[in-house]
């Protein structure tokens, strides 16, 4: 092939199969969380025969598992064949209650790979998948995913970034969660702040059966749960405080979900968004965000395919709300005051949204 630079070759092809091993490394990290190997080995080092009789497996499984681990230095080698988690790892993989767990981001990954035979048709007819597809384990990896900052970070970063809005809950408010998935952000706003009434709107059928199982089992009598499709959010300006976090750009008609938002919060009201970081163009992405090809990636299986599953849909995405676009939206619904909180955060920006 004329222009062919065998040396370009080989480093094309060393990233192309490089993209494979990471996605052959995914499947093997949600195994070892679904299996509880992580949790087994943050207990001390092992060689695959110990895990074996730790966890009940086969050993001969185990010890491929351990191997690609290791490779993918998500794991240590140690003297005598056995493998360690790092205390970095154990944050990270195998303790659900630090902030920096992840491992709850992989959980969701089967369902998601296993929707893109049925993309194939969403590229021909431009019409994508509401979550639903994912089925059960899909709801439940979107929650686990952002499960941590929520138990660690929303009440004292989130809530507590707002000026007065701890004390005004603490006395007891309304509270709307639009977009609430399965209840994770309004269970700890329960537990916080046990004088407010909670109401979570949501469209999925598989979150709403999570959140009601969990809200049951927090026995949170102040927290109720609607399917937004037959149960909208009412217009009457009752809620002092409304949530809509991590699922804007993932909704087909989010414009017309801010405008409802516009009706249903109290004049003195606070809307506290929660989006992902991202730029007004695709250079901008490209340049200051390391995980654009993941965002885009994701977008492509389960957040544009959300945005663009009914005819008309916004599509906006996983790096489709900037700044700039949920002020000028905001604006659009008929909010005045717009800021963005000085909040911490790998992946999301946070706004404060006033009427």
């Amino acid at each position: 092939m004329s222009g062919l630079d065998p040396e370009r070759l080989r480093d094309y092809l060393r990233g192309l199969f490089g993209h494979l091993e990471g996605a052959l490394t995914a499947t093997l990290i949600y195994l070892g969380d679904a299996l509880g190997l992580y949790q087994a080995l943050a207990s001390g080092p092992a060689d695959s025969g110990e895990l074996a009789a730790r966890t009940g497996l086969s050993e001969r499984w185990l010890r491929e598992w351990l191997y690609n681990q290791a490779a993918a230095r998500l794991i240590e080698p140690q003297p005598g064949g056995r493998f360690a988690l790092s205390p970095e790892g154990r944050a990270a993989l195998a303790d659900e209650d630090h902030p920096a767990f992840s491992a709850g981001s992989f959980s969701g990954l089967p369902a998601q790979l296993a929707v893109a035979p049925r993309l194939r048709e969403s590229f021909r007819t431009g019409l994508g998948l509401p979550y639903d597809a994912f089925g059960p384990e899909g709801a439940r990896g979107v929650e686990r995913g952002f499960a941590p900052w929520l138990r660690h970070a929303l009440v004292p970063l989130g809530i507590g970034a707002i000026e007065g809005l701890p004390q005004r809950l603490e006395a007891g408010a309304q509270v709307a969660d639009v977009g609430c998935g399965a209840g994770a952000a309004l269970l700890q706003l329960a537990a916080a702040f046990p004088n407010c009434e909670l109401h979570g709107y949501e469209i999925s059928r598989h979150a709403l059966e999570r959140a009601e199982a969990k809200r049951k089992s927090a026995d949170a009598g102040n927290v109720h749960f609607h399917h937004a499709e037959r149960e909208p959010l009412p217009g009457d300006g009752r809620f002092h405080l409304v949530l809509t976090l991590d699922c804007l750009h993932d909704m087909a008609q989010p414009q017309a979900v801010m405008e409802q938002i516009r009706q249903a919060i109290a004049a003195d009201g606070v809307w506290l968004i929660a989006d992902i970081k991202c730029y007004p163009t695709f250079e901008e992405n490209l340049e200051n965000n390391p995980m654009a090809a993941m965002m885009y990636g994701f977008s492509v299986l389960s957040c544009m395919s959300s945005a663009l599953s009914e005819p008309g849909g916004a599509g906006l995405g996983t790096l489709g709300l900037h700044e700039q676009k949920a002020r000028e939206m905001s604006a659009g619904a008929g909010f005045t005051r717009f800021r963005r909180l000085e909040i911490e955060h790998p992946i999301n920006a946070f706004y404060e949204v006033r009427p």
